[in-house]
């Protein structure tokens, strides 16, 4: 990702998702952050999106798995995995 330039969101807005993740690299981590710090209107959006992720994960945790339901996920990632081979 090239320099941000702090007039422009959208690089940002295409972003935040990943950031909110921590899925993107170092660098780009860091000028989304310097971003964030000097820009209200996304800084605004961040937080909207992180607490709306903090809100779905807080249900998420509340929802019991059927019994067994793990185990047979598993026995399907196996087999799924032995038809399609070593990557």
């Amino acid at each position: 990702m090239s320099e941000i330039d702090h007039r422009s969101c959208a690089q940002v807005f295409a972003r935040l998702d990943d950031y909110v993740d921590r899925e993107l690299s170092a660098d780009d981590l860091e000028q989304v952050q310097k971003h964030l710090e000097t820009c209200a209107m996304c800084a605004s959006e961040f937080r909207l999106e992180g607490q709306l992720l903090r809100t779905i994960r807080g249900k998420v945790r509340r929802i019991a798995m059927p019994p067994g339901f793990e185990a047979r996920v598993w026995k399907r990632i196996n087999a799924a995995s032995d038809r399609t081979g070593p990557e």
